[in-house]
């Protein structure tokens, strides 16, 4: 992986908004802004060695997982990539895993090397099916609908408790032990993703066993400790009102700040056990992670509640620091969480 690609990312991700030329503002890396105010997505990540979109395998070479794309709602034409690791038994039914990238809501894909990868990796070391989302992306699909896409992809899967028109799913999904997870943006899908299971049930009666939220994707208008003092004119604060437009209080909107005067209380998250991780250099998010951790468990949720910190890692560290001793770190602690 080109190593000035992921210092570029790194920095500027957490950088203020700044004017790239007399004609349009630059939201980097996720939107351009222009005078006339069209918003447009930018392409950064595609030109990187994790952003670059990658095709399916019937068999990875490296973990032996097989992948597939699938369209998982006909209506929106949201798909997904399915991870199926090799089985020692033909019959085993193991756990599910329904994934959500990261991208600020605007960039990103589950068809990116980076994330491909990554779930290659955590189907093979898991036992786990991995069913990985593309829900639909600002500015073109403006929030709530990643929310929708999420909530929908999770009705899909648990339709298949009874039969379905997927067969790696009906042969191989452990419906008693269905995961939900992501990272950054994904991370903040999986909370509001939880939230919505404790006001609606799934179908079939299936319920979510766990929550993993790695380097999530929450903010406030009033600075957490730890947050650097221009907290709000980094481009993760400055692209939301652009994902959100119609939000009236902007990042203090529950979807995104769900310690907000107001919000649902955090006693409604709908399953039983959560891991949340934060990494050590993540210059924002790593402040509103462990925030978050500390308003669930002052909540009184009544779930199993984690937090892990990688050391000297950064936003997203499983994908952008794929070796580091610290995502080795990362995958024993997942994979013990997917199987206990």
């Amino acid at each position: 992986m080109a190593t000035h690609s992921i210092v570029v990312f790194f920095v500027t991700l957490f950088l203020p908004c700044y004017i790239a030329n007399e004609d349009f503002v630059s939201i980097f890396p996720f939107l351009r802004v222009y005078g006339n105010g069209t918003v447009q997505r930018e392409e950064f990540l595609l030109s990187t060695p994790f952003g670059k979109l990658v095709p399916p395998s019937l068999h990875d070479p490296q973990t032996g997982v097989s992948s597939k794309d699938i369209i998982v709602n006909s209506t929106t034409q949201v798909s997904a990539r399915l991870y199926l690791p090799e089985l020692s038994n033909p019959e085993e039914k193991i756990p599910v895993l329904l994934y959500f990238h990261g991208g600020g809501f605007c960039v990103g894909s589950a068809s990116s090397r980076g994330d491909h990868t990554y779930l290659n990796r955590l189907s093979s070391l898991g036992n786990v099916f991995v069913i990985s989302i593309n829900y639909r992306l600002a500015p073109e699909h403006l929030s709530p609908t990643a929310y929708i896409d999420a909530w929908s992809a999770l009705k899909w899967l648990a339709s298949h408790e009874k039969g379905g028109v997927e067969p790696w799913l009906v042969n191989h999904g452990n419906f008693s032990r269905i995961f939900v997870g992501g990272d950054s943006a994904g991370g903040n899908i999986v909370h509001n993703l939880v939230m919505w299971a404790g006001r609606e049930n799934l179908p079939n009666g299936i319920n979510i066993l766990g929550a993993l939220l790695v380097t999530p994707y929450f903010l406030g208008s009033q600075p957490v400790k730890f947050e650097p003092n221009n907290f709000t004119e980094t481009s993760v604060y400055k692209v939301w009102k652009y994902v959100c437009p119609s939000c009236r209080a902007g990042v203090d909107d529950p979807q995104i700040n769900p310690l907000a005067p107001g919000a649902p209380s955090l006693t409604c998250l709908q399953c039983k056990k959560m891991i949340i991780y934060v990494a050590e250099q993540d210059v924002e998010l790593r402040a509103r992670g462990i925030w978050y951790y500390e308003g669930v468990k002052a909540s009184g949720w009544k779930g199993e509640l984690q937090i892990f910190e990688a050391e000297e890692s950064g936003h997203v560290f499983p994908i952008f620091q794929a070796n580091h001793p610290e995502t080795l770190t990362f995958f024993q602690r997942v994979v013990e969480f997917l199987k206990n």
